[in-house]
């Protein structure tokens, strides 16, 4: 039996259970790290949280078990996992969405042959809630459950296009503009005037600025009411995927989420 003097110990010197408070504070600590940088070791999240090393594996694991976070097989390194879902989907009309979106993801993902994402809008992020997978072997990554930051993807520049001018300003605040690569956009006028065209044009193309090799393309779901409720996407490696020389891809993918939202009770006014 740890004493009540271990910095790991669930009981207090007044044999208080304090020490799961403790804990459900870490492992949200955790939880808003792998958010924030994408993932992380267990060295990284010790060093930033100043805790020992054997208490972040000991909360990483039983994140892992109930499906909130993933362990990368090939990096050791932790992310957010699908489990993130349940959460996610309690927000009312989730669900409906990704079961109204299945079909126009696999007849995205089986015509262009790359990965489709169906994103919404959650937390100051883009969090990817249903995927369909191209047959190429390469497109193998599960985005699912992942939150992405919406300067810097081409979903979550969909989504911030669609936020009032308050909205977004708080966002921004709040997450920054960081650099994933170095062609990520850090510059708040750079930025605003690609929202400008998102708007305009109906869609919006990124070219490795989350990740060094992968483009993407993505468009606005809308609900009954015409508002953005999330963003349909498709991305693939840069050596083989552009998506405005992809014939029709432009379009085809506007169409798409118009179709999702034509099934969630949108009319095109």
């Amino acid at each position: 039996m740890a004493s009540n003097t271990d910095p790991e110990s669930d009981t207090g010197p007044d044999g208080a259970q304090h020490g799961g408070v403790q804990s459900v504070d870490r492992a949200l600590a955790v939880l808003e790290i792998l958010a924030r940088d994408g993932q992380a070791g267990v060295s990284e999240i010790a060093e930033e949280m100043g805790i020992h090393k054997s208490t972040v594996s000991r909360l990483l694991g039983s994140l892992v078990s109930r499906d909130i976070v993933h362990q990368n097989s090939e990096r050791g390194k932790y992310q957010l996992g699908f489990g993130i879902l349940r959460l996610a989907s309690s927000v009312p009309g989730r669900l409906s969405l990704v079961r109204e979106g299945r079909p126009v993801l696999e007849s995205l993902a089986e015509d262009f042959k790359e990965t489709v994402n169906l994103a919404v809008l959650r937390s100051n992020y883009a969090v990817n809630v249903d995927q369909a997978m191209g047959p190429s072997t390469l497109a193998t990554y599960d985005w699912v459950g992942s939150l992405t930051p919406l300067h810097a993807t081409s979903s979550g520049k969909v989504l911030l296009a669609a936020v009032s001018a308050d909205e977004r300003d708080r966002i921004l605040k709040e997450t920054g503009l960081p650099a994933r690569t170095p062609r990520t956009v850090t510059s708040r006028n750079k930025l605003e005037n690609q929202l400008l065209d998102i708007s305009r044009d109906g869609y919006c193309v990124v070219r490795e600025e989350f990740e060094i090799g992968l483009n993407a393309i993505a468009a606005p779901v809308y609900n009954h009411m015409g508002t953005v409720i999330g963003a349909v996407s498709i991305s693939g490696p840069a050596f083989r995927f552009d998506p405005e020389q992809t014939p029709g891809l432009p379009e085809a993918l506007k169409q798409a989420g118009l179709q999702i939202s034509k099934n969630m009770g949108y009319t095109r006014r």
